[in-house]
């Protein structure tokens, strides 16, 4: 497979150097880094290419790596049924740059790439409807990136007396940030079964 697949890397790689910045097999996976600016004219040569033929798209995510310059990776996984082959497409991008959308090439891209930029605010130009679609509308802030906070910004009950859905800002009390770490098991005064044959051979 790890032969196959690094075939592929150099067929691609001749056919457009212009779009791969690198690439590598490991555990029988190709992945490939690509230019951002040709990244759509990119994924419709691996779609029509008869060597290719990734036809299907199988997911789009992103990375967080705040300690970087270029913040984000954007991950791409295509599939060719037709050559039994998979390949990863990985991107670096800053925190303000814009993707070019793949929605023209892979229409199934469309609710990938609203995921991504709901969770980590990545913009996608040329998007039919680039809205958030895990999170609220007026949601504040990204849930993936790794500085957002584990309780969030705001948190939401319904009020009674206004018979509403209310969003506040989140307050936590001090007794629930207390944690005692103790096993659920410690301090239990029923017996498991077979706990008793264990005691009489150690005591045997």
């Amino acid at each position: 497979m790890s032969e196959a697949l690094k075939e592929l890397a150099t067929h691609i790689e001749a056919k457009r150097p212009d779009c791969v910045a690198s690439w590598d097999v490991a555990h029988d996976e190709l992945t490939m880094t690509v230019s951002r600016a040709s990244i759509a004219g990119f994924v419709e040569f691996l779609k029509t290419d008869s060597t290719c033929k990734f036809s299907t798209l199988v997911d789009i995510t992103a990375v967080d790596n705040p300690e970087r310059d270029a913040r984000f990776d954007v991950v791409y996984h295509f599939l060719s049924m037709y050559q039994n082959q998979r390949i990863r497409l990985k991107m670096a991008v800053r925190e303000d740059d814009i993707v070019p959308s793949i929605v023209g090439v892979h229409p199934s891209a469309n609710w990938f790439e609203r995921e991504v930029f709901d969770m980590f605010g990545i913009i996608f130009s040329g998007h039919p409807d680039l809205r958030r679609i895990l999170t609220d509308y007026g949601f504040r802030g990204y849930p993936l990136r790794k500085d957002f906070p584990t309780t969030g910004y705001t948190e939401v009950r319904y009020d009674e007396e206004q018979k509403r859905v209310v969003y506040e800002p989140v307050s936590l009390v001090q007794e629930y940030r207390q944690f005692d770490f103790m096993s659920p098991w410690e301090g239990a005064e029923y017996v498991l079964p077979g706990d008793d044959k264990a005691e009489a051979e150690a005591k045997g």
